[in-house]
């Protein structure tokens, strides 16, 4: 069995008329939970509402890097993360690539983030795109011993993937390891220890071979497995296995299966 620990089931262009075709196929597929993942508090309630009647999909609160236009404040983001049906911050972190210009805000808006983290207990969900150096120093400064996280879609180096494991993150693979311009992710992968992995779609972006240039959803979670489990030689039940176990350490508030 397999879980898609980051996708956005809100932001599917069916999300309106077909999700419940697209949550069935990923079960067919043997995708046994999702995890709809907050980018904007703003919007925040408005996610809920199309995913609360699923059992088996989870939520975060939070707001993505790239949306702070949407940005909140602690306190309302505390309240919003409060909510019993959300099992992590987030999606927060920091993106340099695309958004050089909002970078205080943006550093502003994770120490905010990793705050109501450590209030709530409730670990954190990281986005980072050439902000190696910032994302790990305001860890370090501003978590606590207890919180923890992951480093979802990850694209960065394995010296970045090894601080984020030894401050008590994991590191999420997308479909974006089965790029034919991923190599370097390939090898940074097959380095990492296989109980510190998590696997996702981040849907609906980011299709993996052989369905680019389709819309992505979390049935397809199933390829990114497949190809971890060649790369590093082991077989997909093991992937799944491991990585579903993973999971449900990183988010005791899920229900287990």
């Amino acid at each position: 069995m397999f879980i898609d620990s980051h996708c956005h089931l809100d932001r599917l262009k069916t999300a309106d008329t077909d999700l419940d075709e697209v949550i069935e196929f990923a079960r067919k597929r043997g995708v046994q939970h999702f995890l709809c993942v907050s980018v904007s508090v703003r919007e925040f309630d408005d996610m809920l509402a199309k995913v609360q009647r699923y059992e088996d999909v989870s939520v975060s609160c939070g707001v993505h890097p790239l949306h702070q236009d949407d940005a909140c404040s602690y306190e309302e983001l505390l309240a919003k993360a409060d909510n019993p049906r959300v099992v992590a911050v987030g999606e927060t972190g920091l993106d340099y690539f695309y958004s050089a210009d909002t970078q205080e805000v943006q550093r502003q808006s994770f120490i905010d983030h990793i705050k109501v983290a450590n209030a709530l207990g409730k670990p954190l969900i990281i986005h980072t795109r050439d902000a190696r150096k910032d994302t790990i120093s305001l860890l370090k400064e501003h978590k606590n011993k207890q919180t923890q996280g992951v480093l979802h879609c990850f694209t960065e180096s394995l010296e970045m993937a090894k601080a984020a494991i030894e401050l008590g993150f994991y590191i999420s693979i997308s479909g974006i390891v089965t790029f034919n311009s991923a190599g370097e992710l390939r090898e940074v992968v097959k380095q990492l220890p296989l109980d510190k992995l998590l696997i996702e779609t981040d849907s609906p972006w980011l299709a993996p071979v052989p369905h680019r240039g389709k819309e992505n959803q979390p049935g397809y979670v199933v390829e990114v497995a497949e190809f971890i489990a060649e790369l590093k030689g082991v077989s997909v039940e093991d992937v799944a296995k491991i990585t579903t176990e993973n999971f449900y350490k990183l988010f005791p508030m899920v229900k287990r299966v």
